[in-house]
């Protein structure tokens, strides 16, 4: 039997490549959406066929929503990633939940917002124990706006360091969200880069730093969850400034 010949080996690759730019697993919270979107557009298209187009944009945009790529974590001791896709919109000092049970003293807290057209799988920002989830019930303002920490929805989790230090990272919903996943309890050991949860439709992430580490990210800078850096627990660096070009 002939063999495939390496130009013909090299087409298929390139194709094969090209169609996983395009094609992502989808997180098993988005199955029944995606199902649900796609009766809807088959019964749009007995009514009307310009119906069942839009319909079939919409389900596109379903999966796409629920999309759960695969991430390169850096791994060195140390980093912090960022734990969500989207763009820093906020970047100050804030105290933690209070049901965490970290203390009074204020954080520097760096706030990733999510828009609908982000991936919204969460992953843990560095690894270490979870030693605290607590949910806690809320409004559904837009989550871009500074008391969205306060006021809105939100499941907090706070993670102790190797080193006995602790960060806080707190999934929000925001204005069309309605639905916080969490998967990881109290003792679970995550690894940095490693998924815990999602948030449905709009979202943002708080991390909160531990005392004396600095933020090496800037507001309005896009954010890759589980790659991007947002702080190095060894680094003496200061805080880093932005302009957009």
């Amino acid at each position: 039997m002939a063999r495939p010949s390496p130009k013909s080996e090299g087409t298929s690759s390139m194709a094969i490549d090209l169609l996983s730019t395009f094609i992502k697993p989808m997180h098993r919270e988005g199955t029944k959406f995606v199902a649900i979107f796609a009766v809807v557009t088959l019964v749009l298209f007995l009514i009307w066929e310009p119906l069942g187009w839009i319909g079939v944009g919409l389900t596109v945009w379903c999966y796409y929503f629920f999309r759960d790529p695969v991430r390169v974590t850096p791994t060195r001791e140390g980093l912090i990633v960022s734990p969500a896709d989207g763009v820093v919109s906020l970047i100050e000092p804030a105290v933690p939940p209070a049901e965490l049970g970290m203390g009074p003293a204020p954080m520097t807290r760096v706030s990733v917002f999510m828009n609908v057209f982000d991936c919204h799988v969460n992953r843990a920002p560095i690894g270490g124990t979870v030693t605290a989830v607590a949910y806690r019930p809320g409004k559904f303002l837009n989550a871009s706006l500074d008391k969205a920490s306060e006021d809105n929805e939100r499941n907090a989790l706070a993670i102790r360091l190797a080193d006995g230090r602790q960060i806080a990272v707190v999934q929000i919903a925001g204005l069309v969200a309605r639905r916080i996943l969490c998967e990881v309890r109290e003792g679970t050991p995550l690894l940095t880069g490693e998924r815990f949860g999602m948030i449905r439709f709009g979202s943002r992430l708080d991390v909160y730093l531990p005392e004396g580490v600095q933020p090496l990210v800037c507001l309005g800078q896009v954010m890759t969850s589980g790659e991007t850096v947002l702080a190095d627990l060894t680094s003496p660096e200061a805080r880093r400034t932005g302009a957009a070009r």
